[in-house]
């Protein structure tokens, strides 16, 4: 693992509105590490990724990704030079095939020029045949070979998931943003879900960002690794899962916010 960090928020800070949604976050990972970013409901968790990925600008601080700043850059840019991510809410399109929604994360990189794909050069075949083979493994990766000429809409909701992560890696990245990849799913699709996280870790050079409500999915993955918390757009703690575990800090943060859940559905039933 390197010692230079593949990715830096210097004291990132974003409002909406008004609002602080993300104030004053900083945090490092290098390459091929695995950390966790954990809070409760509205700690600023997503909106963390979303500002990694391009999807909003920050309004103070900075990001780097391997020691420049992608500050501005658009979603698009950034998938080409090694960022991508999932979402909470699966974002594939349902009426293409497992195989083409894998295809397509592949072809985000151009692979040959408007002119060779018109006239089927021998580059282009070559490149096509290069796509058909990458999408063919990472849907193996994932244990998806079987649903390849299924239409994505078509799978259950866990093997969908899981082709989220497969169109994710297509891009060839260096960070992989996983955003809630365990949401609603059952304790046995959970702990498959890990054991398959844990195996692409295991085998690729990724850095990887976790986010999760599901703690044994986090304390699992990250058992070896740093766990970051956040709540009201502050890190509020970080160290390992036993020490975050054991953080007065986060207990409060997690009891409160469990409170006011159970006082607004008291309000509502009253």
């Amino acid at each position: 693992m390197s010692d230079a960090p593949l990715l830096s928020l210097r004291n990132v800070s974003i409002s909406f509105g008004g609002v602080r949604a993300v104030h004053g976050v900083s945090l490092e990972l290098r390459k091929g590490e695995l950390v966790g970013l954990i809070g409760p409901n509205g700690a600023g968790k997503s909106t963390v990724l979303n500002l990694i990925s391009g999807s909003v600008r920050p309004t103070e601080g900075d990001i780097l990704f391997k020691g420049k700043s992608i500050v501005g850059l658009r979603p698009d840019v950034l998938s080409r030079i090694g960022i991508s991510r999932t979402f909470q809410n699966i974002r594939l399109f349902p009426q293409m095939t497992a195989f083409e929604n894998v295809a397509l994360g592949i072809h985000g990189k151009p692979l040959y020029s408007f002119a060779e794909s018109f006239v089927r050069t021998r580059r282009a075949w070559r490149a096509e045949a290069e796509v058909r083979e990458r999408a063919l493994s990472l849907l193996e990766l994932v244990d998806l070979t079987r649903y390849a000429k299924e239409r994505a809409g078509s799978l259950p909701y866990g093997l969908q998931r899981r082709l989220e992560l497969a169109r994710a890696m297509a891009t060839g990245p260096e960070l992989l943003l996983l955003d809630e990849p365990a949401a609603g799913m059952n304790e046995d699709e959970c702990g498959s879900l890990v054991e398959l996280i844990r195996r692409i870790h295991e085998e690729s050079s990724y850095g990887m960002i976790l986010i999760e409500h599901h703690m044994n999915v986090v304390m699992e993955l990250c058992a070896d690794s740093l766990i970051y918390v956040l709540n009201l757009g502050e890190i509020l703690a970080s160290g390992s899962p036993r020490e975050v575990q054991a953080d007065q800090r986060v207990i409060g943060a997690y009891l409160g916010a469990k409170r006011s859940a159970n006082e607004r559905r008291r309000r509502r039933i009253s």
